[in-house]
């Protein structure tokens, strides 16, 4: 039974590029963090550790934890499945850990329709502009014009997503991104006040989509 002594799940989801991934390993490094390892049926990247970074199984697999109802919640990006399972995370919300999720929209609702009866809190990273995104994933996919194409489509319908979050922060500066969403987290568990402004947000969001 959850009590005022458990973990806190904290959401962070973004288009492809916006930074979600890093800001996500830089709050893990704070005391009592821990990110959930989703499992996948992608490949590694080079710089990625398997059972560190994902749990990488074949489709196989995947379905045989989805036909045991497994998962928490599980999502196919990019023609790749994600997933993340549910007992690990229980485990650890019930020793009072905090758990980070790096997931996209899809995974976000999922873990929100689940009404669990832990605290949630959920972050949408969005980029400085459309120019700068380019810039970021032609430089991880410097080989590949395809796939930095299908990346900037998906954002047009990804960004849609951000007024089903409890805050957008916009990674222009990687540091103030992270303080951003550190001070909200904070006054969040502390019922303290918060420094957040939904029209600029909104209007942000305007000029992403025009």
């Amino acid at each position: 039974m959850p009590t005022s002594n458990d973990g806190v799940m904290i959401i962070l989801s973004s288009p492809s590029g916006a930074g979600k991934t890093t800001l996500v390993n830089l709050l893990s490094n704070l005391d009592n963090f821990e990110i959930s390892i989703s499992h996948t049926t992608r490949q590694p990247r080079f710089n990625e550790k398997p059972d560190k970074d994902y749990y990488f199984v074949n489709e196989e697999e995947f379905q045989r934890l989805i036909q045991n109802q497994e998962f928490l919640e599980y999502a196919k990006v990019f023609n790749n499945l994600y997933g993340t399972t549910r007992t690990p995370i229980i485990d650890k919300l019930n020793k009072g850990t905090n758990v980070l999720f790096d997931i996209d929209w899809q995974g976000a609702d999922q873990i929100k329709n689940k009404g669990l009866d832990y605290k949630l809190i959920t972050f949408f990273i969005l980029p400085p502009s459309k120019e700068v995104l380019f810039k970021r994933l032609s430089k991880r996919h410097m080989r590949d014009e395809l796939i930095v194409e299908e990346r900037m489509k998906q954002f047009s319908r990804d960004v849609l997503h951000w007024i089903n979050y409890d805050y957008v922060v916009i990674n222009e500066d990687l540091n103030l991104c992270y303080s951003k969403i550190l001070n909200l987290i904070n006054a969040e568990i502390n019922n303290g006040s918060k420094d957040y402004d939904i029209e600029y947000i909104r209007k942000h969001v305007e000029k992403l989509t025009n």
